[in-house]
C-alpha cells in the first residue's frame, strides 16, 4: 500500500515539483520515497514519484522498479494476491527476478503479456508503467475500484497523474478550480457521481479500466465487468457451501503479510465473518454514547468468544466536528457519508497497533444485503399483479403530481431505471436545482448519470440491475472511496476480501433466490458465516455505520457551527442561503429531520474552504 505521482512534459524545477507532490501524500507511504525522471536518451518526458509503506519483501520492494535493462519502469499502488503464482509463470519464462514483492510481477508481467497483464493480476491495484522502448505510458485501475487513480489534463496538453488529486496543486500546471457540473448530483448522491471530479478537468480513471498515453494521446478502455448471464443449478446447501469456501480462500490470499494485521469489528455480519475467518490479533471497533448508535458491545463480545482481543474507542462531536476539514483533505473531494467520520477515528485506533487491516466491504453489493433491494410483504403482494399493469400504472403516476402512493406504484413497476439510484438519496433532483445558484445547476441529472450504466443491463433482472448499478456507482464513488482515504490517512493499508475477483465471478452464479429470501437480505452469505460465528451475529439486522448528526445539529454549538458556515461567502457563492438557512432551522426546532441535507451541504463547504479557502 503506497501513493505515487507523476506527470508528462519538461519543467526546468521538475525534480523539486516531483518532491513537493509526493510530499502531499506522504501519509500514504512514510517509510520510503523514490523518483525516476526521463533522461535525454529517453524517447519522452516522463517524471515518476513514490512514497512507499512497506508491507512485503520490507528490504527490496522499493519503488520505481525496473526491469533488467531499465527499459521499463512501475509505480504501483496496492496488493497483487496471486503474485507468487505469476512470479513462478514468468520465471519459468526466463524472467529475472531481483526481489520477492509483488510490484516486479507487474514489470515483467507486462514485458511478457503487455496491456494484458491486467487480466491476470488478482488484487487491488492502480499503477503506471512507463515503457521507454515504445514512449507510452500504461496505467490500470483494479476491477472494483479499491484503489484510487486521478489524472489531469493541463493547458501544455500535458497529464498530471497520481493516487490523490491535492498532489496535482504542487504542479505548477495545475488550476484549481471548482467543477460547477459537480455539485448537483453531489447533492442527491452524497459523493462525486461523475467522472469528472469536483475539480475543473481533473478526472478518475474508472474501475475495471486502464489506458495507453501515446504522443499526447490517452486511449482509455474497459478490461473486465461485472458478469451476472452465467446462473448456476447448485442447490442452496451447495451455494452455502461454495460461499463459505471462496470467502475463507479470498481472506487466506488477502492475509499475506510481513507485518502485522488486524480487522476492523462492527456488530454485523460482514466484518464479523471476516474476523472469524482471518482470526487475528487484534480487532477494533468505535462507536458513539447514544442508543442505536454504538455496536462496540457486540464487537467485544464477539472477540471474546473467539479469544481475539478487541480495541474500542467511544467518538464525543466534539472529536468529529473538529476533524471534519482533515477529513474531507484527505478525502480529495467533498463526500457527505456521516460514516466516513468514525471511519477516520477507527483507522487511527488501529494504527496504533497494527499496519495491516481486513474488513467488510462489498458484501452488500455481491451477496445482495442492502434493504433497498428487499421488498415488503405489501410489495411482493402487488407485484402478483401481471407486469403491464403494474407498468401502465407506474408510466401515468410518473406523469402526474405527488399523491399518496406515488412512489410504490413507480417501485411496483418492477424498473430500478424509474427509480433507483442507489444506496444513497439525499436531495430529490428538484430540491438539489431549487438551492443552487444557477450556474451550478447544470450538472447532470441523476438519470442522466445512471441511464448509460443501466442501459447496459437491460436484460437483467430487477434485482441484478441494482446490484449493478451499485458496483459501478456507490461502491467506488463512496465506499471504497472512504475506505482508502480514511484508512491512508492514518498509514494503514485497508484489504476488503469479498471485493476479489473469484469472489464476484463465483457470486454471480449464485441464483438470486439465495440471496434475498422472506427471511433476510444476503441469506447465502449469512448461511455460510453461520458455519464459524453464532447466530446472532450471522443474522443480525444491518445498521451501516449509524453517526447521530442529526441529535448533534439540534445543539447550539453544532448548529452555530453550521450556521457559520451557512452564512460565509462561499455559501453565498453556491447556494440560496435562506432556503440553506430555513433547512438548518426546521432541523433545529424538530419540525423536521434535515439532518442528512444540513450534513451534505456543509461538507461541500468545509472542503471548500480546506482547499480554497484563505
Amino acid at each position: 500500500m503506497c501513493g505515487f505521482v507523476g506527470f508528462t512534459g519538461y519543467l526546468e524545477n521538475r525534480q523539486d515539483v516531483l518532491r513537493r507532490m509526493a510530499d502531499r501524500i506522504i501519509h500514504r507511504g512514510p517509510d520510503m520515497e523514490g523518483y525516476h525522471i526521463s533522461s535525454a536518451e529517453d524517447s519522452g518526458n516522463i517524471a515518476l514519484g513514490f512514497r512507499r509503506l512497506s508491507i512485503i519483501d520490507l528490504a527490496d520492494g522499493a519503488q520505481p522498479m525496473y526491469n533488467e535493462d531499465r527499459s521499463v519502469v512501475c509505480v504501483f499502488n496496492g496488493e497483487i494476491y496471486n503474485f507468487m503464482d505469476l512470479r513462478d509463470e514468468l520465471i519459468s519464462k526466463g524472467h529475472i527476478f531481483n526481489t520477492k514483492c509483488d510490484t516486479e510481477v507487474i514489470v515483467h508481467g507486462f514485458e511478457e503479456y503487455g496491456d494484458d497483464i491486467v487480466t491476470r493480476l488478482r488484487g487491488m491495484f492502480a499503477f503506471v508503467i512507463w515503457d521507454k522502448r515504445s514512449g507510452s505510458l500504461f496505467g490500470a485501475r483494479d476491477h472494483f475500484g479499491i484503489k484510487p487513480f486521478y489524472y489531469s489534463k493541463i493547458s501544455s496538453g500535458d497529464i498530471i497523474f497520481g493516487s490523490e488529486i491535492k498532489s496535482f496543486l504542487e504542479h505548477p500546471g495545475f488550476s484549481p478550480e471548482v467543477n460547477p457540473d459537480a455539485l448537483r448530483p453531489y447533492l442527491t448522491f452524497q459523493y462525486s457521481a461523475t467522472e469528472e471530479t469536483f475539480f475543473k478537468n481533473t478526472y478518475k480513471l474508472l474501475p475495471g479500466h486502464c489506458f495507453t498515453l501515446k504522443d499526447g494521446e490517452m486511449d482509455i478502455r474497459e478490461y473486465w465487468d461485472v458478469d451476472f448471464s452465467k446462473k448456476s443449478d447448485m442447490s442452496f446447501d451447495e451455494a452455502v457451501s461454495f460461499v463459505d469456501d471462496r470467502v475463507r480462500e479470498s481472506v487466506a490470499a488477502h492475509r499475506i503479510s510481513d507485518v502485522k494485521v488486524g480487522s476492523f469489528l462492527s456488530g454485523g455480519v460482514d466484518s464479523s465473518y471476516i474476523t472469524a475467518a482471518l482470526m487475528p490479533n487484534k480487532t477494533f471497533s468505535v462507536g458513539f454514547d447514544f442508543d442505536n448508535f454504538d455496536e462496540t458491545g457486540e464487537a467485544k463480545e464477539l472477540s471474546k468468544l473467539l479469544g481475539v482481543e478487541n480495541y474500542t474507542k467511544m467518538l464525543t462531536a466534539d472529536d468529529c466536528f473538529d476533524a471534519l476539514a482533515d477529513i474531507q483533505y484527505h478525502m480529495d473531494e467533498p463526500q457527505s457519508n456521516p460514516s466516513s467520520v468514525p471511519l477516520y477515528f477507527l483507522a487511527g485506533l488501529a494504527s496504533e497497533h497494527v499496519t495491516v487491516v481486513l474488513s467488510g466491504e462489498g458484501a452488500d453489493e455481491i451477496y445482495a444485503g442492502y434493504e433497498w433491494y428487499d421488498e415488503n410483504p405489501m410489495m411482493r403482494k402487488y407485484k402478483k399483479l401481471p407486469s403491464f399493469i403494474r407498468r401502465g400504472a407506474a408510466g401515468i403516476s410518473a406523469k402526474l403530481p405527488y399523491f399518496k402512493g406515488h412512489d410504490f406504484i413507480i417501485k411496483g413497476s418492477g424498473k430500478p431505471e424509474n427509480y433507483f439510484i442507489g444506496q444513497a438519496l439525499v436531495f430529490p433532483e428538484k430540491e438539489a436545482a431549487a438551492i443552487l445558484r444557477p450556474k451550478y445547476r447544470s450538472g447532470m441529472t441523476p438519470k442522466d448519470i445512471t441511464a448509460p450504466i443501466y442501459d447496459r443491463v437491460k436484460d437483467l433482472s430487477e434485482l441484478e440491475k441494482k446490484q449493478y448499478l451499485d458496483l459501478k456507482l456507490w461502491l467506488p464513488g463512496d465506499i471504497l472511496l472512504k475506505a482508502d482515504k480514511m484508512s491512508m490517512a492514518h498509514s494503514i493499508e485497508l484489504r476488503v476480501p469479498y471485493l476479489d475477483r473469484e469472489v464476484m465471478r463465483e457470486a454471480a452464479t449464485i441464483p438470486e433466490k439465495y440471496k434475498i429470501t422472506p427471511e433476510n437480505t444476503k441469506y447465502v452469505l449469512r448461511k455460510a458465516a453461520n458455519r464459524i460465528l453464532p447466530n446472532e451475529w450471522a443474522d443480525r439486522t444491518k445498521k451501516g455505520f449509524p453517526v447521530p448528526i442529526r441529535k448533534w445539529l439540534r445543539e447550539d454549538k453544532y448548529y452555530n457551527y453550521a450556521k457559520e458556515y451557512f452564512t460565509s461567502d462561499a455559501a453565498a457563492e453556491f447556494f440560496d442561503p435562506e432556503i440553506l438557512l430555513g433547512l438548518l432551522e426546521d432541523h433545529r426546532s424538530g419540525k423536521c429531520n434535515n439532518g442528512r441535507k444540513i450534513w451534505t451541504a456543509l461538507v461541500f463547504l468545509v472542503w471548500h474552504r480546506r482547499f480554497f479557502g484563505n
